[in-house]
């Protein structure tokens, strides 16, 4: 499981009231627009279908992340993101959001990219951001992700592994044509191209009505159609009306899927949203404060250990850079060959604050 069982990717909502304008929303989506599930076997005009992930371990050395747009918002690198990583719409990415995904199950972040492209042994990224899969960490408000929602993608995916187990116990990423300047949690940003208050915010959680019969659909598809029953599917970003997304795989059958564009939008109710925030009424809150950034020592030989420490209580969670990344705790462990100053970025849902450590290298 990703995240905690709280989690709200990973919440039964199949008894969560009914929005109240929920049939406006519908009515505004389109009530007859059919879902299509964005990811299958193969390939289409020259990329493959859905949002790709890799799986990488302790061996995987950290890589340089440049940013291109959002660095403002982003998580700073270094990230165990191998420049071979699959890049959305491979092996021709083309133009859409070259979205990737690296899963790193020896100390399990999730780091996602987006607008990404290879320079050199580094990464040209517009933005990205670092996910403890430990916690229920969320971005700070109103700041983006790798996804216009500010929400992590690869919990979102159905994958071909968890259909064939007989069962999906999480949420589903979905995209929709219109949205407005809201969210929702989980979600912490908008990117609004509208302005009809019956537009979906960020974060709106759709849900397969409990009455729909999915007893003439195939084994696979009937885990998917329960999960939409039981967790639901999150509109995620700004992209074609009731597309499902998940990840690429030989495994899928494509006609099969296909059967599930008999969804419909009027199939679906749309969970209470409260709170629904706007510009109004973002949450208010400090950013995290750092007592203290220290080494164990200021000046030493190359390749010396050198232990630094903090105290950041208030942070939902560590970044340390150069060469360290994404970290838990109060303490990492360096050995820099030359002169370094590190920077200690500690985050939580309302901010993020910096502090800097110099060690020079005799």
């Amino acid at each position: 499981m990703l995240f905690p069982a709280d989690s709200l990717w990973n919440t039964d909502i199949s008894s969560v009231p009914v929005d109240p304008n929920s049939a406006a929303v519908i009515n505004f989506i389109g009530s007859g627009i059919g879902v299509h599930p964005d990811f299958g076997a193969g390939q289409f005009q020259g990329s493959t279908i859905g949002i790709p992930y890799l799986i990488v371990g302790a061996q995987q050395p950290p890589v340089t992340i440049n940013f291109t747009a959002f660095g403002g918002e982003s998580d700073p690198g270094p990230m165990p993101v191998p420049v071979t990583a699959p890049i959305e719409g491979y092996p021709n990415p083309g133009t859409g959001d070259r979205h990737v995904l690296v899963l790193d199950n020896s100390s399990c972040f999730l780091y996602e990219l987006y607008s990404s492209f290879v320079s050199g042994n580094a990464w040209n990224a517009s933005s990205a951001a670092v996910w403890d899969l430990l916690s229920n960490e969320q971005r700070p408000y109103t700041w983006t992700s790798a996804d216009a929602a500010g929400l992590p993608i690869f919990p979102g995916l159905a994958r071909y592994d968890e259909v064939a187990a007989g069962k999906i116990s999480h949420a589903l990423r979905f995209t929709l044509l219109q949205s407005r300047a809201a969210f929702v949690l989980p979600a912490t940003h908008w990117a609004a191209n509208a302005s009809n208050s019956t537009a979906a915010p960020m974060g709106m959680r759709m849900r397969l009505k409990s009455s729909f019969d999915v007893s003439g659909y195939s084994a696979a598809n009937q885990v998917i159609l329960n999960a939409l029953k039981k967790y639901g599917m999150i509109m995620a970003d700004n992209g074609s009306n009731m597309y499902l997304s998940g990840a690429p795989d030989d495994r899928w059958d494509n006609n099969d899927l296909h059967n599930l564009g008999n969804l419909t939008a009027s199939d679906f109710e749309v969970l209470l949203m409260n709170p629904i925030y706007t510009q109004a009424n973002i949450p208010q809150g400090a950013a995290p404060v750092i007592n203290r950034f220290t080494a164990s020592s200021l000046s030493v030989t190359a390749g010396t250990q050198v232990t630094l420490n903090w105290d950041s209580p208030t942070a939902s969670y560590f970044i340390v850079s150069p060469q360290v990344g994404a970290v838990r705790g109060t303490s990492v462990v360096v050995a820099p060959a030359q002169s370094t100053t590190y920077t200690l970025g500690a985050t939580n849902q309302f901010g993020r604050i910096t502090a800097t450590v110099n060690i020079t290298v005799q």
